[in-house]
């Protein structure tokens, strides 16, 4: 259900569980593109360790109006609002796929309300040429290292070579909420998406968090993010334990989100 329409109408964010009913919650940012809706599988891994779901919507997604160079940080401003809104604490904020970076940004801004950060196939902070290795098709985010204008010229598109078949057989089952709300994201516009690219490839202008128990996992065969951005996220977040998923692909990683949220605490 969409919560806060009245509170903070520019930010798309629907939960679980009405506002008045929201506890323990897990913080939701989904990958890229998306519409903010809560996943039927996140919700279960959730409610299996005892939490309920709140999934913040991007500038550009679901509704919410584009936010023109917005930076990752400026793309948490609205989850960080929300979790002042809600007076929410012993927050476990997960972020998967473009989600981690924003993931990441809430955690550093609220510690206070933060109890673990979880990045699931997560992208890392640009590093140059080397980034780029292993995808199947780095050209989105290469225009949008030309700027804003090539990006936008660039067509969308996806090669079924980036999944591996244990991604495939994920979103033939559990996993189908993903597709179908990546599918349904996309039919919305292309803006979000763009100003997700271009802004992992720039300064992402948030610290680091240092307060949160935080757990890197990561699929070893993972063709759209590969495994080394969970390297280059391991060596900037030293305290972070990195939990290596031995054959699984950008999707099916998330097969292991409800024993992620255990260990976390719940």
């Amino acid at each position: 259900m969409r919560i806060l329409e009245t509170a903070l109408p520019d930010v798309v964010v629907h939960a679980s569980a009405p506002a008045e009913a929201l506890g323990r919650v897990v913080l939701w940012h989904p990958g890229s593109p998306h519409t903010g809706a809560v996943l039927e599988p996140v919700r279960e891994a959730a409610a299996a360790t005892g939490r309920e779901v709140v999934s913040v919507a991007r500038p550009g997604y679901g509704g919410a109006p584009r936010q023109r160079g917005r930076s990752v940080a400026d793309g948490a401003v609205g989850a960080v609002r929300v979790l002042e809104l809600l007076g929410l604490r012993d927050v476990v904020v997960a972020g998967y796929s473009g989600g981690g970076p924003h993931a990441l940004a809430t955690a550093a801004a609220a510690p206070e309300r933060v109890a673990a950060l979880l990045l699931l196939a997560s992208v890392a902070p640009h590093g140059g040429a080397g980034w780029f290795d292993g995808m199947v098709d780095p050209s989105s985010l290469r225009s949008a290292e030309a700027g804003a204008a090539a990006r936008e010229a660039h067509p969308e598109r996806f090669d079924p070579e980036s999944f591996v078949g244990r991604d495939w057989a994920a979103l033939d089952g559990a996993w189908s909420a993903l597709g179908a709300d990546a599918q349904a994201g996309g039919e919305t516009g292309a803006l979000g998406l763009v100003d997700d690219d271009l802004a992992f490839v720039r300064p992402w202008g948030c610290a680091l968090p240092v307060g949160s128990r935080i757990r890197i996992a990561h699929g070893t065969d993972d063709r759209v993010v590969p495994f080394d951005h969970a390297r280059t996220l391991e060596r900037l977040l030293p305290r972070a334990e990195v939990v290596r998923h031995e054959g699984d692909g950008h999707v099916s990683v998330l097969e292991h989100l409800e024993e992620h949220l255990a260990a976390l605490g719940g």
